[in-house]
Formats: structure tokens, sequence, C-alpha cells
């Protein structure tokens, strides 16, 4: 890989570790359902060049943006929200991977081996074990509310098989379009005077809805996209296991939120697991599950 793509890669990394941060920082500010909905307000208008109407395709294009839009996205909202440990929330998110590859089971009938299916156990015992921490009992709805997420994800990575071909900007495009209506119609319902308080958003918030929204959305999975274009699964997948790591530091650093034994241990097995479903998948080249290392981390 040459040293720039791999500078890109990294780069990647750090813009979606430090994403939970924009995440957190706007859905406080905003409340969450509106902040996801400005969010991808954002993404529309850096987009809409690139909207194109699919024919033969909008039936699939409307049920995807739902599903890995307005779903995905407004569960994660809802779970930062909810939530103060967000180290935990980082480490749940990365459920997407294994959630992908039952689905691909489920669906495609792909066939697993001990290693991928271990790994498959461990990731979901990983999040029972913090899910059960008594730190942070109280805030388990958030974290719960991130496995829903990632199964939306999931949901959404095997319906984008079905957009290959598709400009990676024109997916984004649309999942914007689809999204924000449905998110501001849930806003005015569930978050009374919401909207309304949008015009008074400091230009910090406005800054980290734009770091999500263009940086995290656009720059994250539109360079994957690129990058996977040029380079094998094998070469680029595993340059993305440092996320979540990076995201439990970043938490740390930038909230002082907790780490105990019991949410250490739940999160170096699910870690474990998903490392062991990106490389034996890289190894694979399997294309059900290309995308599935590129969780975004909401």
């Amino acid at each position: 890989m040459k040293p720039a793509h791999l500078a890109l890669i990294l780069l990647i990394d750090v813009v979606w570790a430090f994403n939970i941060v924009a995440v957190k920082e706007a859905v406080e500010a905003a409340q969450p359902i509106t902040a996801v909905a400005l969010r991808y307000g954002i993404v529309l208008l850096a987009t809409l060049p690139w909207l194109r109407w699919l024919p033969g395709r909008m039936g699939i294009v409307l049920i995807t943006g739902f599903i890995a839009g307005a779903l995905f996205m407004g569960m994660g909202g809802l779970s930062f929200a909810l939530a103060d440990n967000v180290s935990a929330l980082a480490i749940a998110g990365q459920l997407g991977v294994p959630f992908s590859l039952l689905l691909a089971v489920l669906i495609y009938k792909e066939t697993i081996r001990w290693p991928r299916i271990t790994a498959v156990m461990l990731c979901f015992a990983g999040v029972a074990v913090m899910g059960f921490d008594p730190a942070i009992a109280h805030e388990s709805i958030g974290l719960w509310l991130t496995v829903g997420a990632s199964l939306a994800w999931a949901v959404g990575n095997l319906l984008f098989r079905k957009l290959q071909g598709v400009p990676v900007l024109t997916i984004h495009a649309w999942l914007a379009a689809v999204s924000v209506p449905i998110l501001l119609a849930c806003s005015a319902i569930f978050e009374p005077g919401a909207l309304a308080h949008v015009p008074h958003l400091s230009l910090a918030t406005w800054g980290w809805l734009a770091y999500s929204g263009l940086g995290s959305s656009l720059l994250g999975h539109g360079g994957m996209s690129w990058l996977f274009q040029r380079y094998p699964v094998s070469t680029v997948s595993p340059l993305t296991l440092p996320t979540p790591l990076l995201s439990v530091i970043i938490a740390v650093i930038a909230f002082g939120t907790p780490i105990t034994s019991q949410m250490l241990f739940g999160g170096v097995l699910t870690i474990i697991g998903v490392a062991i479903i990106t490389l034996r998948t890289a190894q694979k080249s399997d294309v059900a599950l290309e995308a599935a290392p590129q969780t975004e981390p909401l």
C-alpha cells in the first residue's frame, strides 16, 4: 500500500474514533433525533449534485435509506443521549460485524467454521458482560439501543449489495434524502420544541454536526470505498481495527468515562471477536462482508 493511502486509512480510523465526541456533544445540545436529522441535512446538501433517480432500484433505495439511515442513526443518537459511558457504546457498536456475518449465513448460506463461530460468541458474550456491569446498569438501555442500531446497520450492509455499481456519494445522497423527512417528523412528535431551538444552536454544535456528516459519513465511507476499489479486502480491513480502541481512549480523555474491570473484560472479548471475524473474512475476501469492518461509530 502506498504511504499516502496508508495515511488515508489511518486518518479515517482517527476521524471515526473522534466521532463519538461529536455525536455525544450534538445530541446533548440539539436532542438526539433532531441532531441526527440536522446531520443528514448537512450530508444531503453536500451530496445533492450526486442525487440521481435509479430506475428499477428505487424500492430498495427507500428501504435501505430507512434501515441504514433513519433507523440506524436514530437509534444510535438515542443511545448516546441515554448513556454517559460512551466507551461501552463504542465497543457495542462493533456488533455490526458479527451481525453481518450471521445474516450472510442465514440469507446467502455463507459457510463459516469454528474460528468465526467462536468469534461471534465472543462478541456477544463481551457485550453481555458489559451490559450487566453494575457501574453502567442504570444506562443499559443506551447500550442495548446501540446493539439494535448495529443490527440495523448489518441489515443495511446486506441491502447495499443490491446497489452495487451505484456511486457511494449517490447512495449517501439517497440515505440522507430518505432519512431527513422521517427524522424531522419524529423530532416534531417526540421532541417538541427541539426544531424551534435549532436557530439558537451554537457554532460549536454546528461544527460537531458537520464533523459527523462530512467527516465520519462522507470522508470515512467514501474513503473506504475508494480504498477497497484499489486494494484487496485482506489489505484494507485489518487496518480498521484500531478504531474501537482509539474510541475508548478518546472517550476516557474527553469525558472521563470510568473503565471498570468488568467493562474491560467484556470489551476485550468483543474486540478479540471482531478482530478474528475481520481477519478471517479478509483472508477469504468474502464479498458479503467487505463493508463490515467499516462500522461507523454512529
